[in-house]
C-alpha cells in the first residue's frame, strides 16, 4: 500500500510536494512504522497501543485519498484501488487490535 501511494503521488502537482503529497506519504509509511515499533515493545498492551496509532494513520490516509480524488489529483479508479487497500489494512489492524486486547485481558 505504501509503495502504491509513493508511486501514485509522483504524479501529484509539484506545489503539493510539501502539502498533500507529504501528508499522504507520511500517513501511509506511518502504518507500517508503528506496527514495527510496537513489535519491539515488551508487552501486548504496548503493541496494541501502537496498532491503534497505525489505525489512526490508516484513517488519515483514507481522508487524504478522498481529498486527492476531490481535487482531481487521483482518478476515480486510482482512488478506488487505494481505498480498497486502505480498508483492508484497517480491517486487519482492527482484528489484530482485538486479538491483542483478548490476550491482554487473559493475562491480567
Amino acid at each position: 500500500m505504501t509503495l502504491a501511494v509513493y508511486q501514485i503521488t509522483r504524479a501529484f502537482p509539484k506545489e503539493e510536494m510539501y502539502g498533500l503529497t507529504s501528508q499522504l506519504r507520511r500517513a501511509s509509511s506511518s502504518v507500517g512504522a508503528n506496527i514495527a515499533e510496537g513489535c519491539g515493545r515488551r508487552s501486548d498492551a504496548e503493541m496494541r497501543r501502537f496498532v491503534q496509532i497505525a489505525r489512526g494513520s490508516a484513517n488519515e490516509m483514507e481522508y487524504h485519498l478522498l481529498l486527492a480524488k476531490d481535487l482531481n489529483f487521483l482518478s476515480r479508479d486510482g482512488h478506488k484501488d487505494l481505498e480498497a487497500r486502505v480498508l483492508e489494512v484497517q480491517r486487519m489492524l482492527a482484528s489484530l487490535a482485538q486479538s491483542l486486547k483478548v490476550t491482554v485481558l487473559a493475562n491480567s
